[in-house]
């Protein structure tokens, strides 16, 4: 992790992605800013909107595609059927020839939807790393530590006494590191990431251990608490504390607002996906791996829900918010893609898909032709003096000659008739 850059995962493929996100996130941020609405929490669900939305007309291939291959499906099984219980090299490759005709038949390619999701995960995975460090990716949030932090990195005990916070633990590797030395960079930055995951009681257990910051600890907690104030919960704090402080003040309504993140986190992911189309797991698809994963994502729909509320608990609120939002968004989203996707003639469409199977395989097959062809001129133009009168030999060159001028610059044509010239010119010698 670098000490200038925080901690900016350089994840390959993450960190950049992280990286282009965090523009957005701080674009954002700073328009919420200057018309005096400097929030982080609203932030996040505005940011987790745009990705989403950008991310749409994947979504809808995707699940265009879950919808096709429910159609043939059963063409697929009753494929896998004919050949059960054949292990023979030729069963196998006949059964797999057939499979692969069914989806050129319906125009789409085994691997589905793979592309899709090869594209959306790593930007999930990257809006998550944004949001769990917004001051790593947006400076103005960063600009509100610095002044403490020049502080204290220059007060002897400050490194000791924050490695005793909660969170400095996933951190430790900064703290050891050779360039962690009073006043670096890397001291700074580090000191940032532990302040930015502390707890309210930690912020103040600051205050009693430096009295000679206590101010500016002070200013610069309610800084950031304005920042992270959402609906009357700080987002820096988890849930789980929150309840705590919340019933030992008396403040019940902090309780009920605090359980709440967990339980929408919960219900609003179960709902998006139950929003989504499901795969028919009580019918087997005949093949052993594709049901083990149906299985899979059936029990994974019901359990990830249960996980999102138990982490909700423990991290910080505002992956809780971001949680909640992405799950909303998904399920608006998700309505209006069922709609969307009610509307398409599937039938129309997989005709289409037929006739653009066709036209390929054609295109196949008028290429092997020139190939074949490409190789008769090449074994009469070899041949040259072998029997061919001077009209056989200059019709045949004519039609190469023919052939070249509708021939696109790198096809198959254009590389028959390059054999063709080259044969041509040695011929003529």
């Amino acid at each position: 992790m670098s000490g200038i850059l925080l901690t900016k995962t350089s994840t390959f493929i993450i960190g950049p992605v992280a990286t282009l996100l965090g523009y957005l996130m701080s674009g954002i941020f700073t328009v919420l800013n200057k018309i005096g609405i400097p929030n982080i929490g609203l932030s996040i669900i505005i940011f987790t909107l745009v990705i989403y939305l950008c991310m749409m007309p994947l979504t809808i291939k995707q699940q265009k595609f879950s919808k096709l291959q429910a159609k043939m499906s059963p063409e697929l099984q009753a494929i896998t059927k004919k050949y059960e219980g054949k292990k023979d090299n030729d069963s196998i490759m006949a059964m797999n020839e057939e499979q692969k005709e069914v989806y050129k038949k319906y125009g789409v390619s085994p691997t589905g939807s793979c592309v899709q999701l090869l594209i959306q995960f790593p930007i999930l995975l990257a809006l998550y790393r944004v949001v769990y460090n917004i001051p790593a990716y947006v400076p103005a949030v960063k600009d509100v530590f610095i002044g403490l932090v020049d502080k204290l990195s220059s007060l002897a005990g400050s490194s000791e006494f924050l490695q005793t916070f909660s969170n400095a633990s996933y951190f430790s590797k900064q703290f050891s590191n050779e360039g962690f030395v009073a006043g670096s960079e890397m001291m700074k930055n580090t000191f940032i990431d532990v302040l930015n995951k502390a707890s309210t009681a930690e912020w103040m257990s600051l205050k009693d251990q430096f009295p000679s910051v206590s101010s500016l600890v002070q200013s610069t907690y309610d800084t950031l608490n304005e920042y992270n104030n959402f609906l009357g919960l700080n987002i820096a704090n988890s849930p789980w504390y929150t309840m705590k402080e919340g019933v030992s003040t008396g403040q019940y309504l902090l309780v009920i607002g605090a359980v709440l993140v967990p339980i929408l986190a919960a219900l609003s992911q179960f709902l998006s996906v139950k929003l989504m189309p499901q795969a028919n797991t009580n019918q087997s698809s005949g093949n052993e791996t594709a049901n083990t994963m149906m299985a899979s994502m059936k029990m994974m729909n019901y359990t990830m829900p249960i996980m999102s509320a138990v982490l909700c608990f423990t991290l910080p609120a505002g992956m809780g918010i971001y949680w909640v939002a992405g799950s909303v968004i998904r399920c608006i989203q998700q309505i209006a893609i069922n709609k969307h996707i009610d509307k398409i003639d599937f039938d129309e469409l997989i005709k289409k898909n037929q006739e653009k199977a066709s036209k390929k395989v054609k295109k196949e097959v008028d290429s092997s032709v020139v190939i074949r062809n490409a190789g008769i001129r090449t074994k009469a133009l070899a041949n040259y003096d072998n029997g061919m009168t001077q009209k056989e030999k200059d019709e045949l060159i004519e039609e190469a000659k023919r052939k070249n001028l509708s021939a696109k610059p790198g096809s198959i044509t254009a590389k028959a008739n390059m054999v063709r010239e080259y044969n041509e010119k040695n011929s003529s010698k």
